[in-house]
């Protein structure tokens, strides 16, 4: 069809795996967080990359400023790092995000959480 519209595509992210563990498999989550509500501090003992789908999230990895990511955007959680905010930005309106979790061999673990005491 020559009146069809071309598909077009936009870069959003790329994210090193330098040292990685190989990825056996990826899990993929819908996640939604209610207004103001805080991911708490944790880690991720895999890769894990997403895009933001509505409202607007906080996200800091350790050691690293803050910055909102806004629907649209897409994000990067490395491989044992520290996640000390991956939060609802907004007090009024909830978050959707899609959490694409690259597990390696023999992991089953998608997060964990800091000890809370």
């Amino acid at each position: 069809m020559s009146d069809s519209v071309p598909i077009t595509r936009q870069d959003l992210l790329e994210a090193p795996f330098v040292g990685s563990p190989a990825i056996e498999r990826a899990h993929i989550s819908r996640v939604e967080l209610a207004p103001g509500q805080a991911a708490g501090l944790h880690f991720h003992p895999c890769h894990v990359v997403g895009a933001v789908l509505s409202g607007t999230i906080r996200f800091q990895i350790a050691e690293q400023p803050a910055r909102v990511l806004a629907a649209g955007e897409a994000f990067h959680e490395p491989h044992g790092a520290w996640i000390e905010h991956f939060d609802n930005a907004s007090d009024s309106e909830p978050a959707v995000f899609l959490a694409c979790y690259l597990l390696p061999p023999g992991e089953d673990r998608m997060i964990e959480m800091a000890d809370s005491g």
